[in-house]
């Protein structure tokens, strides 16, 4: 019996990284990243192959990715939005969304560079359409997820055997949207936002697509709605 490729989804507990845990459950093992033990371990017991891991991603160690030997797919969908004025955003907010949206990016993938290699793995990090364009008052999201893009340009040179594809979409029908509508004073309309399924097949797109195909960049808008 042939073994089956493992991935670790990051952000796994709920919308984006929930869907493509979803999505890549019919032909991975899953490894589901994320904080809230109670929805990870509903999810995995809905998943065939589908495990929680449970973990902090700013504190991530050696000894928590001690047991995965092989990794054929790492998404990193985990990430934090803090919007505000520049003036008003202080040095914590800063390190915070760069903690989360960047250095535990790095550090995560940096652990697991080992069993990625082993298995020419694929890595693939949800940015946003803000790390194209930055608009007033999310100064601080943009910058970190400028410099996620970085990161994954520079993974892209210096692991020429491992596959990384930035998947960059517009508005999602999530809680971490409802969030920053409620910032913005306007009103929820999801019908304007991508779904998080949409945003998980193209992830599975990239994932899937043959060897001789490197999905470098993917940019997803909704259709007739806002472009970030």
């Amino acid at each position: 019996m042939t073994e089956r490729p493992t991935a670790l989804v990051t952000g796994a507990s709920r919308g984006v990284g929930a869907a493509v845990a979803r999505a890549l459950a019919p032909t991975h093992d899953v490894l589901l990243g994320g904080r809230d033990e109670q929805a990870l371990a509903a999810l995995a017991a809905e998943l065939p192959g589908g495990r929680a891991w449970p973990v902090e991603l700013t504190a991530v160690t050696e000894a928590d990715v001690a047991g995965v030997e092989r990794l054929d797919v790492l998404v990193h969908s985990a990430g934090v939005a803090e919007l505000g004025r520049l003036a008003d955003q202080p040095a914590d907010a800063w390190r915070r969304t760069m903690e989360v949206n960047v250095v535990a990016v790095a550090e995560l993938t940096r652990l697991l560079l080992p069993a990625l290699r082993r298995a020419g793995g694929h890595v693939v990090c949800v940015n946003s359409g803000a790390g194209l364009r930055a608009n007033p008052e999310w100064g601080v999201y943009a910058a970190s997820k400028f410099a996620l893009k970085a990161f994954a340009d520079a993974l892209r040179l210096e692991e020429p055997a491992l596959r990384v594809t930035t998947v960059y979409p517009g508005r999602v029908d999530t809680d971490m949207q409802r969030g920053v509508r409620d910032y913005e004073g306007g009103p929820y309309e999801p019908g304007k936002y991508l779904k998080a399924e949409t945003v998980a097949r193209a992830v599975l797109a990239a994932v899937t697509a043959g060897p001789d195909a490197h999905l470098t960049d993917l940019t997803l808008r909704p259709s007739g709605g806002p472009v970030n």
